[in-house]
């Protein structure tokens, strides 16, 4: 217990706090005197508090495409997790806690407590990543309770302020807001807007600036969110990690061991002792600052595994709304308050975290929507289970599941019975007739309720917002024209490449909110032999030309720091060219970038544009 002064006794505070004063009735008198010496007043500087159990700080910790058998918490004896498995030791794990089957909307329903598809999340990329501005976020609910927040990794749920992590709740950003990144050492990210370059090996970045957030504010309550971007590809890992395993005989494969790829469970399960040796820096980092008591952590993955590896024998994998594809680990541990070992049985979800953590923070959910998840906070902190005839539903591109606490029905209609069939082999569909009615039923009236129109994208990419200032224009989010061709069918952290003629162009429908001047940036390459291409941004009325006169022709990145051969796209080092400045007005239009001439072969590689509000 420590006490809140509201006065210039802060620091005081502070001080009192890293005592650790234990107080209870008996010694009230005595800590009441202690501050009188001080020259303190317990009654006239205010009430006490208890802030470890009124405020307790929370780490967040997502990762990206480990699958729930990814943990020797689990059963898998390919790898060794002990840092992970030791937060499910000294606290709750779920038995069955389910996200969706990819990456961006589970992010969206952690984000908000609400299925994905009410959020206006329906794709990965190009901008169906979006989470609705007129949702709130679990970010903006701790912020208005008091909360200093942060989120470090990836956030792919929108990059142009207000859908970037600044505009929804978080006071400190860094890593990339793209759906997947093409090089994981030393590579260009963010850092509140601002292009920046990363230091080492990602995860080890993003851990790093978690950990100086959290020293910066120990002495108040904090919201932390990390995002991981690992196990997902590119398959990069250090090689103190890779070391271990790239010889290993692995002891446990999928249950259709013929189409496991080992190299690549190889490099996942290194990238996942990755993971696990940076949960250990965090819980070390709370045990020196002596936080371990007044903090929740919680962990838990985006989605199934993203390769056929061993996953507990469940059907399914990454895009699967099968169990193996949407089943996820979670544990939470809050020291003193959760019982160490507890087991949860109970169904839960990703959309359960909002409500659930708020009100172990006892704070006031912000948002005005009705939540779709339910708060699990008895579940954590009794010792009876919760009865519940819950459906959880899982969707992807059109494919809808629902899970009770005992069967789930598939996308097809075939029943499973999970206790007795986790692998999902037998369809129990006509020995339990009324379970599979009842089930389909609830599926039709949530896909109708949910589902309806949700994929109809009307949203234009929001540049220049008036209360930031930066906005990044990614390749990502543009449409070629002509024979410019996108460097990977996959468009996150791809670029525009094949610029052989001044026809073609590449286009944004955009909107700008406010009338403004902006500096701008085009991040490019381009040989010595195409250099004089001359090159034009435009917006209604309103376009800047410049000609290219410096060279910048870089290798292709990443295939050396590989473990397995990708699929993405690589990159490269993008240099910025300023364009110069550009007045923008009010309104919704077409961003255009053309090549009016080309001397050379084609004209520049395209990656970024970057706009700077400069009044």
């Amino acid at each position: 217990m420590s006490v809140t002064i509201h006065s210039q006794e802060t620091l005081l505070l502070r001080d009192l706090h890293h005592m650790k004063f234990i107080i209870n009735l008996k010694s009230i008198s005595l800590f009441s005197l202690y501050l009188t010496t001080l020259g303190v007043s317990l009654f006239a500087c205010g009430q006490i508090q208890c802030e470890a159990a009124e405020k307790p700080n929370v780490i967040v910790i997502l990762t990206d495409d480990q699958g729930w058998g990814d943990l020797s918490l689990n059963g898998n004896t390919n790898l060794s997790t002990p840092n992970i498995d030791g937060l499910a030791k000294a606290g709750a794990t779920f038995d069955r806690f389910y996200v969706c089957p990819v990456c961006s909307p589970t992010r969206a329903e952690f984000l908000t407590g609400r299925y994905h598809p009410r959020s206006g999340v329906y794709s990965t990329s190009a901008g169906g990543e979006r989470i609705d501005l007129d949702e709130m976020t679990i970010a903006q609910t701790f912020k208005a309770a008091g909360y200093n927040t942060a989120a470090y990794g990836k956030w792919h749920n929108g990059m142009q302020y207000p859908y970037h992590p600044n505009g929804r709740g978080f006071d400190d950003y860094f890593g990339f807001c793209s759906g997947h990144w093409g090089q994981y050492f030393d590579w260009m990210l963010e850092h509140n807007g601002e292009l920046v370059k990363g230091e080492g090996f990602c995860i080890d970045d993003f851990t790093n600036h978690a950990i100086d957030f959290i020293e910066e504010h120990q002495d108040e309550p904090f919201f932390v969110y990390l995002p991981f971007n690992t196990p997902h590809s590119p398959m990069q890992v250090p090689d103190r990690f890779w070391k271990k395993f790239k010889d290993k005989e692995l002891e446990l494969m999928n249950r259709e061991p013929k189409k496991e790829n080992i190299q690549h469970t190889l490099a996942a399960i290194a990238m996942c002792e990755n993971i696990d040796w940076n949960v250990g820096r965090i819980i070390e980092k709370l045990k020196e600052l002596e936080l371990e008591k007044e903090t929740i952590v919680v962990y838990f993955c985006d989605n199934g595994p993203n390769g056929v590896r061993w996953n507990g024998g469940m059907k399914g994998r990454k895009g699967s709304t099968d169990e193996g594809g949407v089943r996820s680990p979670l544990i939470i541990r809050w020291p003193g308050r959760i019982k160490p070992g507890k087991s949860v049985t109970e169904i839960a979800g990703a959309i359960d975290l909002l409500p659930t953590l708020a009100g172990l923070a006892n704070i006031k959910v912000a948002s005005q929507k009705p939540l779709d998840g339910i708060s699990l906070k008895s579940q954590l902190l009794k010792e009876k289970s919760v009865e519940n005839d819950r459906i959880i539903f899982s969707h992807w591109r059109g494919k809808v599941s629902a899970r009770t606490q005992e069967f789930r029905l598939d996308n097809q209609g075939a029943l499973f019975d999970i206790a007795a069939d986790p692998g999902q082999h037998k369809d129990v569909s006509k020995e339990h007739p009324q379970v599979t009615e009842k089930l389909k039923a609830a599926v039709a009236k949530w896909k109708k309720n949910v589902l309806a129109g949700y994929d109809a994208d009307d949203r234009p990419f929001v540049i220049g917002h008036p209360d930031y200032a930066n906005t990044q224009i990614p390749a990502r989010d543009g449409t070629a024209h002509g024979k410019i061709k996108r460097s990977n069918k996959f468009p996150n952290c791809s670029y525009f490449t094949n610029w052989t003629s001044t026809e073609d162009k590449i286009t944004w429908d955009a909107e700008i909110p406010a009338d403004g001047t902006f500096e701008v940036e085009l991040f490019y390459t381009c040989k010595k032999s195409d250099l004089g291409c001359r090159m034009q941004l435009s917006f209604n009325d309103s376009a800047i030309e410049t000609e290219i006169t410096t060279a910048n022709d870089p290798p292709v990145v990443g295939a050396k720091e590989d473990r397995v051969k990708r699929i993405e796209s690589y990159v490269k080092d993008f240099q910025p060219h300023h364009m110069g400045t550009i007045n923008l007005k009010k309104g919704k239009g077409t961003l255009t970038l053309k090549a009016l001439e080309i001397p050379g072969e084609q004209a520049i590689e395209f990656r970024l544009l970057m706009l700077k509000r400069v009044e």
